[in-house]
């Protein structure tokens, strides 16, 4: 089979065109043509010369994940489904803000990690995705919005935020990334490529070593027992190490803090008393908070904490001295936001145990 030119980052390009007995540098060129302009036809890509395009069309292809349905939010968030392969499908959402566009990518085919607030986990977990899989999520959507072959900047940052947890896919997201940071491809800051984890600590660690990106860790609980519940990997991986990761991450991090994300949950984890033990938590870890308001699906067993209790919440955070913001819920008209992405798919699960029993602690 040949093979897929969008799962190389630059140096496996190089060492592809090595192969073929072509100069390395070929690798930049051909960089350009795919991630810049989007150009996955070899015979268009005017400045390679005719016989080295009939060698690549004869060698290999440049196949991205087809579109299954697209859709439109009234804010105007966008969000695609894409096929990839074998009955799966991911999801990946546009936001498009004031002097911004992120792009939320997905690393994979559902997710193992179960966290009881979020609906991907219901799909179980199908596999992990490719780098044309995850890089394909980009180039899909440039060429959506218009963005090549003009070559213009529309998606500014990229969230490894959408289905499945990156950190459990760590090579493939890494090489996607890498991508993103290539100037010959996309030309991302790492400041401007963020990774989002539920805190598999040795990835951590990993990604530091390796290709450190803005960081942000699926915090959502002040104690151990209460993250044991909605975030089972703490079982494994339990606050105190957490927290460690992440200072040892921020020595080598783009950004002097990182973020952690607490999805707001009525009842549950949103009192006055679970966010002094959040300050008192995080207050040797420099960082902001994010406050994401529940974002419901069927059959979840949570509700929103209320308007009152998340301000509340970042009130008390805010005087402990942190900084804090409450995400704005964008595209859920369309199941595009934070927690929703899974498609219109069955609860492949079969688990017996309930949401229901999850109380504050």
């Amino acid at each position: 089979m040949s093979p897929n030119l969008l799962n190389f980052d630059a140096a496996q390009l190089a060492g592809f065109f090595a192969e073929i007995g072509e100069k390395p540098f070929r690798a930049k060129q051909l960089l350009r043509w795919m991630h810049q302009f989007g150009e996955a036809d070899f015979a268009r890509m005017s400045d390679l010369a005719k016989p080295l395009r009939e060698k690549l069309a004869a060698s290999a292809v440049i196949e991205a994940p087809r579109i299954v349905s697209e859709s439109i939010a009234e804010d105007g968030t966008r969000k695609w489904l894409v096929d990839v392969g074998n009955g799966n499908a991911v999801e990946s959402v546009f936001i498009p803000e004031a002097g911004r566009g992120t792009l939320c990518v997905s690393s994979q085919a559902g997710c193992a990690l179960d966290c009881k607030f979020c609906s991907t986990g219901k799909q179980g977990f199908n596999r992990n995705l490719t780098v044309a899989e995850i890089i394909g999520q980009l180039w899909i959507a440039n060429k959506a919005l218009g963005a090549v072959p003009r070559n213009q900047r529309m998606i500014s940052n990229v969230v490894m935020m959408g289905m499945g947890e990156p950190l459990a896919n760590f090579d493939n997201v890494v090489t996607a990334m890498q991508l993103m940071l290539d100037d010959n491809a996309y030309g991302l800051s790492r400041r401007r490529v963020t990774l989002s984890t539920s805190g598999i600590v040795p990835a951590i660690d990993r990604l530091r070593d390796t290709c450190p990106v803005a960081l942000a860790v699926s915090l959502h609980a002040p104690n151990d027992a209460l993250r044991d519940a909605l975030v089972p990997i703490n079982r494994k991986y339990p606050l105190s190490e957490l927290l460690a990761a992440c200072r040892r991450y921020l020595e080598r991090a783009p950004r002097d803090f990182l973020t952690f994300e607490y999805v707001m949950l009525d009842g549950i984890n949103d009192s006055a008393q679970q966010a002094q033990q959040l300050a008192a938590l995080v207050r040797e870890v420099p960082c902001k908070f994010n406050l994401i308001p529940f974002n419901p699906f069927p059959n979840s067993g949570f509700k929103r904490s209320s308007r009152e209790a998340i301000h509340r919440f970042a009130e008390i955070l805010i005087a402990a001295g942190l900084v804090v913001t409450t995400r704005k819920t964008r595209g859920d008209d369309i199941d595009a936001a934070c927690g929703q992405l899974a498609g219109k798919v069955e609860d492949k699960t079969r688990r017996t145990r309930r949401v229901v029993e999850i109380r504050p602690c």
